[in-house]
Parts: C-alpha cells; structure tokens; sequence
C-alpha cells in the first residue's frame, strides 16, 4: 500500500511530485480522513482486501511528516484495524523530511509498525541548498539518522540527487564524504528530473548554473566510485545498498523487485495507492488517482473511487512488463525470437558503446552499462515508440 501526503510547508524547486504548499496545519485531520474513506471503499467493494495480507505501507509525499504524531497515529491505527498484516514479512517505510520531523513523530511511527527511514538529503552543499530552497546543515540530517537507530529503525535510507544547481565534482564530492560518514543502510543516487513545462518553479535555474550532460554524467560516476570503494553495492538502477541490506540479498537471490515505488525486497502482486495521485497497480492494470486535490476531495467524500485514469494490460503488454521487471532486476532477459534482430538494430548504439549486449537469444545489460538501464528498457516499450510524443512528457535520463 502506498499512502501519498502532498503537503509541504515551502517548496523545494528541484521537486518533480504532485504537492500542495502550505503552512496550514488544520488540512491534516480532514486529509487523513478522506485517506481512510478511500480505504474503506475499496474495503467494502473488495472482498480480497479483508482478507489478503498486506506486505508492506509506504508513505510518501509531499512530506509524509506533515502530520503531526497524533494524525499519523490516527492514520496507521485506522489502516490496521481493517487489514490483515503478514505475519512473516511485513514492512513499513516513511518518506522524512528531517527540518520538520520530531522524534516523537519517528517513535509513534515505529510503535505502529514502520521500521525503515527515507531521508531527503539531496546535497550538502549550502549553496545549492540556497538555490533548491532547501536549507538542511548537517547537523541535522545526522540527529535524525542517529534517532532512527537508536529507537530501532532497522534501515536508514538518504535520497541524493546529481544534476542540481551549482553542483561541481568538489561539492559533490564533499556530499558523497558526508554520506558515507553516516553510513546510511541504502542510498537512491537519483538524477534531476528537469520537467519545467510540468513543474513551473524549475524554471527559476538558470541555464548556465545547470551541470551539462558530460559534467552531470562526472558527477554520478564520482559518487559511484565513492560508494562502490565504500562497501556499497550497486542493485538495479539509482540504488546502492550495504551488504547486510535486504536489498543486496534479494539481487543476490534473484528476488529483487520493483514498482511505482522504486527497488524493493518485497514481491507483491498488488499495489494500492491511496491518496491524491497515487499509482496503483495489478498484474493486469494500471490506475492513477485524481490529480487534483479539490477534484479528488469531492470524489471521495461523495463515495467514488477518485480514478483519474487507467489503463487494462493486454497479453502482450504483461508480456512485455514481465520482461522489463526481469531486465531491471536481474540485468538479463530472454528476447523472443522477433526481438533479437530488432533489439540488435534499436539498441545499436548502445551495443557499439559495450553498455548492453545480445547474446543469443538473451539481452544483458554489462557492468559499465547499468546506469543506462533506463534508456536500454525503451527498447520494450512498443507503445511509446509507435507513437513518438510530439511533446515533452518525460525527464532526460542523463
């Protein structure tokens, strides 16, 4: 289950999520409520969510740490007492901001079954902390980390991100040094999603303060190097994980999975997003919630699945997904017999470039390839290609 909370007290302009700004406190109680009105309708439509376990709660944002500790009580205690939890393997996570989160916020959420921690982080450096309009010394990114062990958490993850205003190989050299002096269990090194025709505020960066293609390309393979010569192991896309971590023994044990919300240890069949925006999804559908706000208010309150829009998976395209799941987790996946000459011609530059390789009937992404693990997965998105926006929709990958 994914819980999305689009409440931020100001802006971060390097953010690309579907957010609300506001400092106003009294819009947590009836938000919440409308969380778990929307439960209750796909409880009481549903049969199979009273009685299947549920796997794992995220909460996302936005700041999840909006809400108080009593409203995030409310919330979870509210969700528990109309689910079955798995015995053997459940899991809670929370997205953190640590400017505006207590560590009675951090207890409450333990005491209600949340046990791992995502910090945002995204840089060190003050000057680009000024420009993202995220001031965060850190001081205080270490007090949260060091709360979190020390109630129990049993995984502290920290969001970096590459690409940023102002960001140099110096500075972010001194960012990877920081990381790796608090030793986070996972580290999700992400690229900046530069979408200024979808998020106005991106606009505010400045062309020349931007790092270019090959310098933003510098600045992943730098924190890369400094990770990897840390003990850190590369799983999947974007992520880095301790060896003990959950994450390096699923990859290893061929279980790693992944979903609308990044890398997990955890293999589900359904996703329930909940909230404004949210993603859910099953092995045969797709399905995003109103976008929003007011939009998704009214249809909730008045008892409709808020559906924004949706999409009814063909037997080629859970074909196709089940491909691009293997491929993603698992470096290698087996082309059918129309593919290979295809996949040789499509992905030619990237074969060229020693990135992927066709071996027989089997595509395999190579060591020095797996940052463009992204860009090589295009090559089964029959739709996108047939179709060739004429619009941007989509960040660069590099």
């Amino acid at each position: 289950m994914y819980l999305h909370i689009p409440y931020c007290e100001s802006l971060c302009t390097f953010c690309g999520c579907n957010n609300t700004i506001t400092k106003n406190h009294r819009k947590e109680k009836p938000y919440v409520d409308l969380l778990l009105k929307e439960f209750e309708l796909y409880w009481s439509k549903v049969p199979e969510f009273q009685t299947k376990p549920c796997r794992q709660i995220h909460l996302g944002g936005g700041t999840p740490t909006f809400l108080s500790a009593e409203h995030l009580e409310e919330l979870l205690q509210g969700l528990r007492a109309h689910m079955v939890l798995d015995p053997d393997h459940f899991e809670g996570s929370i997205e953190v901001d640590p400017r505006r989160t207590t560590r009675e916020q951090l207890e409450v959420l333990y005491r209600n079954g949340i046990n791992r921690i995502s910090l945002g982080v995204q840089d060190f450096s003050p000057e680009v902390q000024r420009l993202v309009n995220r001031t965060q010394p850190y001081e205080v990114t270490e007090r949260m980390t060091n709360w979190a062990r020390e109630i129990g958490y049993e995984s502290v993850n920290f969001d970096l991100i590459y690409g940023l205003a102002k960001q140099t190989e110096e500075s972010f050299r001194k960012t990877a040094e920081m990381t790796i002096q608090l030793r986070p269990d996972r580290i999700a090194l992400y690229s900046l999603a530069l979408v200024p025709w979808i998020k106005p505020a991106q606009k505010l960066f400045k062309d020349e303060d931007l790092p270019k293609a090959n310098e933003k390309r510098r600045l992943y393979e730098l924190a890369r190097e400094m990770l990897l010569t840390a003990g850190y192991l590369e799983v999947g896309m974007d992520h880095f994980a301790l060896p003990q971590d959950g994450l390096v023994k699923a990859l290893n044990s061929r279980k790693l999975h992944r979903n609308f919300m990044g890398y997990t240890d955890v293999r589900t069949d359904v996703l329930l997003g909940l909230g404004v925006s949210s993603i859910s999804e099953t092995p045969m559908s797709f399905h995003q919630n109103e976008k929003i706000l007011a939009t998704y208010e009214t249809r909730v309150t008045e008892g409709q699945i808020p559906t924004l829009r949706g999409h009814v998976l063909t037997e080629l395209d859970q074909k196709r997904r089940r491909q691009i799941l293997k491929f993603m987790t698992e470096y290698h996946v087996r082309l059918e017999a129309d593919q290979i000459e295809d996949a040789k011609e499509f992905l030619s530059e990237m074969i060229e470039d020693g990135l992927v390789r066709v071996n027989k009937d089997e595509l395999q992404v190579t060591e020095g390839g797996r940052p463009f693990l992204r860009n090589a997965c295009v090559f089964f998105d029959e739709h996108l290609r047939k179709t060739q926006p004429q619009t941007k929709i989509f960040s660069q990958s590099i």
